[in-house]
């Protein structure tokens, strides 16, 4: 691609626009961030109540009775800051180009100054919603405007940096050398990753904010199978494939016996996060037939917060066994479009061993390879795209995995999970529970007792849509599906047909809820922050890949209908723009969503997800070895959750909450062959702080020996021989 001919606003309208374009925008951005400053509920989706009232003290805003943020310093303040980006963009672009800086700077301005209106786009609909009273609008303009100044920050540096490239002597499109060819940024961009997020889960599990449950359960998984006690924890009876078919981390044993260790987990999981870049590469190397797209998509990958917050969820749990199914369904989508069926198979069936939830994408995957056969563009020299004769086979492999996904999920929800749970319906069934209650209000079922099973949920689904219909398309689903679509640029939907293979999935999870609540109330939304979307993110960064190769004519042809004249042109080529949003998009989104260090989260004093208060090991740690050495390893200990995973080694380990357990007869606190009972007093959600409050000391005290009670942590060791 030859570099674009530059011609910049010359007479003293085109110059006028500029910077009343410039001036507008940062009117628009003075307004909007007034109204959202004005109101905590609206700033509190971009910092904390400490930062808040920090920023509103400096801008001089004051509380009578509401805050009031003065519009003219904030206007001020962002002229000055787009002054300077204008500026200084244009000196940047200078030095790299060596164009005259009078034409960039009007260029620039014309082009970067246009991502500032999206400002005003958010306040005026804010306005007619406010006006108009519409509730759900106004909701999801409350809870969406990081989204928004996210789609600004990256359309406006991807402007900058697509420049910088358009106005240079040439671009070159180039492939690898071979089709296993990976980059050293790319390699690079991995090991960063790695070290970044490896430490953080290390410091979390050194400073005791690691929990057990659907966390560091599955260390205790493998401990107990090397010795014999079963593929199970005693968070619960019987093995955990009552739980889940779920049997991946078993593949970590051999490491195990070597380095017995959470750490040892955390740092696998975070490598093989980070490898599904490698696939991301190649995917969309083949799609774009460059390097450099390839390259900035797997940067984008690697900064993605949904793919992030299955390294460290909202609640801190930091391993999960399904988090390795999305490098090898990546890297299965890699084999298929290479045609490597039988690769691809076997990646499928690893897959598979993840968890059961990725049968809900491979099945509709199924039905695209059927319907478009490999369906990518034949390039990088593989002779096996030369001619379209493996169409056949590809259809024939795709309607056996549509077939066969569906079978094996059936199997699972029906047959294998009630087999391992004495016939009882899947735990996770619960999370429909409204739409259970809601057919009991419609009386398609007359027990309202109990959550219904998956068949139960099925006919509720066939015989009562309207139950289901208005949660699938409600303002809370448009969220999650932004939150999956924004930070990747959007770039998904221009591969509708792919992007289609996650939206099976997708319904299911909008219409799942994490905590109670009736057919009215929506419960807990599952954002991406926890670790239910993980099937979904192969088939998002797969679309995203294809659309790649779509978008850029796209926004040739709206930017083409948006020029004054013909002969004027615009400075962007829009195929380096795409591949740079992409990336801006990601590390935007992040901005406001990441707990890494490129996230205002880790560095706001104020948050809950500071580095401070997250990372560094306090005083409650540094106390913690003393206990430990209290306890011997033959002891059966009932320990409260954030300190229970330091016990998994032990004899026994149990869970000690107000949580009813099985392996307690179905109540809470310890069960009866309990030797010690460890209490962390300053946990979260701890709601002990004397001995006294713990129900087994305090209903039979000659029972129990009060071994330590210090500010941190109780100790009672049972004094006499407890009953097995």
């Amino acid at each position: 691609m030859s570099s674009v001919a530059l011609k910049s606003p010359t007479d003293r309208v085109d110059r006028l626009g500029v910077i009343a374009q410039g001036v507008f925008g940062a009117l628009c951005a003075a307004g909007s961030l007034q109204v959202i400053l004005n109101d905590y509920a609206l700033a509190g989706t971009l910092m904390s109540r400490e930062l808040w009232m920090w920023v509103t003290g400096l801008l001089g805003g004051k509380v009578s009775p509401t805050v009031d943020v003065p519009l003219d310093v904030l206007f001020f303040a962002f002229l000055g800051v787009a002054i300077a980006c204008w500026l200084g963009g244009a000196a940047a672009l200078t030095a790299k180009t060596k164009a005259p800086f009078s034409n960039i700077l009007w260029v620039w301005g014309r082009d970067g100054f246009r991502w500032w209106l999206i400002f005003g786009v958010w306040l005026l609909l804010w306005t007619v919603a406010s006006i108009a009273e519409w509730e759900t609008a106004v909701s999801l303009l409350a809870a969406t405007p990081q989204l928004w100044l996210a789609v600004t920050m990256a359309g406006f540096v991807a402007t900058l940096f697509a420049m910088s490239i358009s106005l240079s002597a040439v671009a070159v499109r180039s492939v690898g050398e071979t089709n296993w060819y990976v980059p050293k940024s790319v390699g690079l961009g991995i090991v960063i990753y790695v070290i970044v997020f490896t430490t953080m889960n290390w410091q979390l599990h050194r400073g005791l904010l690691l929990p057990h449950g659907d966390s560091a359960m599955y260390e205790e998984h493998l401990w107990n199978l090397e010795y014999g006690k079963g593929f199970r924890s005693f968070l619960d009876p019987g093995l955990f494939l009552g739980e889940h078919i779920q049997v991946i981390h078993v593949a970590l044993l051999p490491l195990h016996v070597v380095w017995p260790s959470q750490m040892l987990l955390e740092l696998c999981e975070s490598l093989a996060l980070a490898s599904g870049a490698i696939a991301v590469f190649w995917i969309a190397r083949r799609h774009t037939r460059s390097d450099k797209a390839g390259a900035l998509l797997a940067f984008a990958y690697l900064l993605y917060f949904p793919m992030q917050f299955l390294d460290i969820a909202i609640d801190l749990k930091t391993f999960r066994p399904i988090a390795f199914g999305v490098p090898l369904l990546l890297f299965a989508l890699d084999q298929m479009e290479r045609r490597r069926f039988v690769s691809m198979s076997v990646l499928l069936l690893c897959v598979l061993s993840a968890k059961e939830d990725f049968a809900i994408v491979i099945a509709p995957l199924g039905l695209w390879l059927l319907c478009r056969g490999a369906g990518v563009d034949r390039s990088l020299n593989q002779p096996a795209y030369a001619d379209r004769s493996p169409e056949r086979p590809a259809r024939m492999v795709g309607g056996a995995m549509a077939v066969l996904s569906v079978c094996y999920l059936l199997l699972v929800l029906l047959v294998l999970i009630p087999a391992f749970r004495e016939g009882r319906d899947p735990h996770y069934t619960g999370y429909f529970g409204w739409l259970h209650e809601a057919a009991v209000e419609e009386g398609i079922s007359d027990n309202g007792m109990e959550p219904a099973g998956p068949l139960g949920i099925a006919q509720v689904l066939f015989a009562q849509p309207t139950i289901w219909l208005g949660r699938l398309f409600s303002m809370q689903s448009l969220f999650y599906a932004l939150a999956l679509l924004v930070p990747i640029g959007f770039l998904a939907l221009f591969s509708p047909g792919r992007l289609a293979v996650a939206l099976p999935l997708f319904g299911v999870l909008c219409l799942m809820e994490v905590s109670g609540g009736g057919s009215t109330d929506a419960g807990f939304p599952l954002v991406p922050f926890h670790h239910f979307h993980a099937p979904l993110i192969p088939i998002v960064i797969w679309a995203s890949a294809a659309g790649l190769s779509h978008a850029a004519g796209f926004w040739r042809r709206l930017w083409g209908r948006l020029r004054r004249t013909k002969e004027s042109i615009i400075a962007v080529d829009p195929t380096l723009w795409t591949r740079h949003f992409v990336w801006t998009s990601a590390l935007a989104g992040g901005l406001f969503f990441s707990l890494g260090p490129l996230g205002v989260p880790f560095w706001d004093a104020g948050s809950t997800w500071t580095w401070r208060s997250l990372y560094v090991p306090g005083e409650r740690a540094e106390e913690f070895p003393a206990v430990f050495a209290m306890i011997p390893a033959s002891a059966r200990v009932a320990s409260t959750d954030l300190i229970h995973p330091r016990f998994t080694h032990h004899e026994r380990s149990y869970d000690y909450s107000a949580y009813p357990r099985a392996v307690n007869d179905n109540k809470p606190g310890a069960p009866p062959d309990t030797d010690y009972i460890v209490i962390d007093k300053q946990a979260r959600y701890s709601n002990i702080s004397q001995p006294e409050q713990i129900r087994e000391f305090r209903e039979h005290p000659y029972d129990w020996k009060l071994l330590l009670n210090n500010d941190f942590f109780i100790v009672l060791q049972r004094k006499n021989e407890p009953s097995k």
